[in-house]
């Protein structure tokens, strides 16, 4: 990954410090050391601090003696023993497997990722951890045993996107760690194996902040979760699964009213006699702010959040298929939200509601509720441009349409200009303008060229070559770029990897990109975090290229395998090229349809 110039922080450093002593009469170096540990004690910043760490030996030594939260964005990208030789005083992990592709299921299931050698090793070299956030990452109810029972003071464990464990594995965690205060299961896939897990916490009042298990597809012991509830006083964020319905969330909400996130589990009656107020509940939540789930959503329900409509700054409809006829009247009250996701059931008319009401909008994601790609979706160009000009503090968004306007795209760059993510997905092959059928060339290049502060793109549709020049030419800070569906040759690729100087993460699926751009990038890779490439026009003879070039870039190739010898003329194309970076060289867990070059 590409450090920042270290110059400048250091300089920033010395003056704070005040460290400018005569030539003649250098401070001790351990001294120095000593002043500089207390002042890296307040340096939070990853890039600041990788930046501290290149300037000299003394300072690459005291920087790793005061870190005590890592980020690994790469499982793959070093050894977990070198990490525990590095950083000798870690409590805070954060560790990435898979890449992002995965999540469209481009990558096969056994592909890799295991958390076992670094829970194993962690164990021995920490056991004063705290915390382990995953992503990704495959995780054995084995490895959630280890974590529980090395780490006695262990208080928060998220895992988003992950797979391999079951609620036998959460149950351990439940029981063994005493302090716990977070247990965040996020989107990740939980084998029911018929334990009740939340009947597994301590007896007596617990730690607990934080409890979220909205991708538990099992029924849950709802008893043992409310006397969980009563004995956290401290608990400001619950995510309840499916199978809590509305008046069980009732019953929730009446013993945890301090409550401040809420994800309401399915939004759905068993139809009792006589129903809760279901709006007193909500009304008597005053410190609630963040609101998700809607799961199997009974909209006549719905109306029942409203007196909370006007503290929320999150809102999460993702889950609920609406229309725009239920879904006005409750976002009619929500001027104070910041964060919003919502499927595009709610159409272009929901979205100029957004528009007209959510002035303070910072985030915004419209997700497709049919992902087919000959669907003709209900959201367009139209939505877009009217969040551009009613929600003009927008930093961030992502978008999925089936119709797009090059007009409504350069509305985005220019009411939006504090933009720092900008993710179009334009469902389908290679869609032009829906006006005008010319390429989306004008819109993203008004993107990049308006939005200065662009550090994520993704783009789709109907591109040439020259939609790349502009990428190249004006994404001077873009970090992280995925192409679909796009582009018209080599060119397009030389233009990024030689204009985007900044570019750690390069993700191709279906693009004509072919081994002269592959080529054309040797002199960046081995700065990058990784490239993804699928579907495009690799022949294996660039793929030994590259992997010769660079002897720090691991190169993965996932084909079939029967023939990847025989390639005398390069004629076969690999369907996936993934390559990164890495200080230890080859992994050794990769399975047989893995090909390491």
């Amino acid at each position: 990954m590409a450090e920042e110039d270290p110059s400048g922080i250091a300089k920033d450093v010395e003056r704070h410090l005040k460290l400018d002593p005569p030539s003649s009469t250098p401070c001790p170096d351990h001294v120095l050391e000593n002043v500089l540990e207390n002042v890296l004690k307040f340096l939070t910043s990853k890039r600041d601090r990788n930046a501290v760490s290149l300037v000299c030996r003394s300072w690459y030594r005291v920087e790793a003696q005061t870190r005590f939260e890592v980020f690994i964005g790469n499982c793959y990208s070093l050894s977990p023993s070198r990490l525990t030789r590095r950083f000798t005083r870690v409590r805070s992990l954060f560790l990435k497997g898979k890449p992002r592709f995965a999540d469209f299921n481009l990558m096969p299931p056994d592909w890799g990722a295991q958390f076992a050698p670094w829970v194993a090793v962690t164990a021995k070299a920490y056991p004063w951890l705290e915390k382990v956030s995953l992503k990704r990452m495959f995780v054995t109810d084995d490895d959630l045993a280890l974590l529980a029972v090395s780490f006695p003071e262990f208080k928060e464990l998220v895992l988003i996107c992950c797979e391999g464990f079951g609620t036998s594995g959460v149950a351990v965690v439940a029981n063994k760690c005493r302090q716990l205060k977070v247990l965040d299961l996020i989107e990740s896939e939980v084998t029911d194996d018929e334990v009740d897990w939340i009947s597994c916490f301590p007896v007596g009042e617990t730690h607990l902040e934080s409890l979220s298990f909205d991708c538990v597809e099992s029924p849950i012991n709802f008893k043992a979760l409310v006397g969980l509830v009563v004995r956290s006083p401290f608990l400001k964020k619950l995510r309840t699964n499916s199978f809590v319905s509305l008046e069980e969330l009732h019953l929730l909400m009446v013993r945890a009213p301090q409550l401040t996130s809420l994800g309401t589990g399915s939004f759905s009656s068993t139809h009792t006699e006589q129903e809760p107020d279901y709006a007193s509940a909500f009304r008597a939540c005053k410190s609630l702010v963040c609101l998700s789930g809607f799961r199997e959503l009974t909209v006549e329900y719905l109306p029942a959040i409203s007196p909370v409509c006007a503290n929320l700054t999150s809102l999460n409809f993702s889950y609920a298929n609406i229309s725009p006829d239920v879904f006005k009247p409750i976002i009619r009250h929500c001027h104070n939200i910041r964060v919003f996701w919502a499927l595009d059931s709610i159409c272009d008319e929901g979205l100029q509601a957004v528009a007209a009401t959510c002035k303070e909008l910072r985030e915004l994601r419209v997700f497709p509720s049919d992902p087919s790609e000959d669907s003709e979706g209900p959201v367009s160009g139209l939505g877009l441009q009217a969040i551009s000009e009613g929600c003009k503090k927008l930093e961030s968004i992502l978008y999925f349409c089936q119709r797009m306007t090059n007009v409504a795209v350069t509305a985005m760059s220019e009411n939006c200009p504090q933009l720092t993510v900008f993710r179009l997905c334009i469902m389908g092959r290679h869609r032009p303008d829906h006006v005008t059928g010319k390429p989306m060339d004008d819109g993203f290049g008004a993107i990049v060229k308006n939005c200065k502060k662009l550090t994520r793109l993704a783009v789709s549709g109907l591109l040439t070559d020259q939609a790349f020049s502009l990428i190249g030419e004006y994404g001077k800070l873009i970090r992280t770029l995925s192409v679909a569906f796009a582009g018209d040759s080599d060119m397009g690729l030389r233009y990024i990897l030689e204009g985007c100087p900044k570019l750690e993460k390069l993700e191709i699926r279906d693009s004509p990109f072919g081994d002269v751009g592959l080529r054309s990038g040797m002199h960046r890779y081995h700065d990058m975090r990784f490239v993804w490439m699928s579907s495009c026009r690799l022949s294996w003879g660039a793929c030994r290229d590259v992997s010769h070039a660079l002897p720090s870039v691991v190169v993965e190739v996932f084909g079939d395998g029967d023939d990847e010898e025989d390639d005398e003329d390069n004629a076969d194309y690999v369907e996936t090229l993934y390559m990164y970076r890495s200080l230890d060289g080859p992994r050794k867990d990769a399975p047989e349809f893995v090909i390491i070059l």
